[in-house]
């Protein structure tokens, strides 16, 4: 069987996939129930930063890591190269959390501990000047992601999948803007 590809001859994967992204029979329509086929991150996705991270944040809380991954390398591939260690890293802990879901411990660990290394590096090198500061690009909670990938990373290798909650493999990427009273 051949590769998909696209019209300048670049691979591509037309196969629908699941919620953690393990592909599925060409057959299988996309219905958003558990094995069923989920709509696709295109190719060629263009946003911009903040409406980038508020589609991988909603992805993330909807536990759908895998796809929040696909759109976080989009910005990886065509963002500004100041940014890469952030979109990067950010897919990386996407990465990371499909492998929990998959129950793949060593993986998961291995990959939130790499995404946060590249996140902590995009922090320590950003411009202060150039913006919201480090902390905050985009509206991302850089300390509160670095925070849940650390512990969790911990917890996986000290306690095994088996004692992670479900929640705790849904960590939000945007602060909370809620202030309800």
């Amino acid at each position: 069987m051949t590769r998909d590809r696209d019209p300048a001859g670049r691979p591509r994967n037309a196969r629908p996939r699941d919620a953690l992204g393990r592909p599925l029979a060409r057959a299988q329509p996309a219905t958003g129930q558990p094995g069923a086929g989920q709509d696709m991150v295109p190719d060629d996705l263009a946003l911009a930063g903040p409406d980038l991270a508020r589609l991988a944040d909603q992805l993330l809380r909807e536990g759908r890591p895998f796809h929040a991954h696909e759109v976080l390398e989009a910005a990886w591939k065509s963002g500004p190269p100041a940014e890469r260690d952030l979109w990067q890293g950010l897919a990386q802990m996407a990465v990371g959390l499909t492998h929990a879901r998959r129950g793949n411990a060593r993986g998961a660990v291995a990959l939130l501990r790499r995404g946060a290394q590249r996140v902590r590096a995009y922090r320590d090198q950003a411009d202060p000047s150039a913006g919201p500061g480090p902390d905050h690009p985009y509206g991302i909670d850089i300390p509160a992601v670095l925070a849940a990938s650390d512990d969790l990373a911990a917890r996986i290798e000290r306690d095994g999948l088996d004692a992670i909650r479900p929640a705790d493999l849904t960590p939000p990427l945007m602060a909370d803007t809620d202030t309800d009273p």
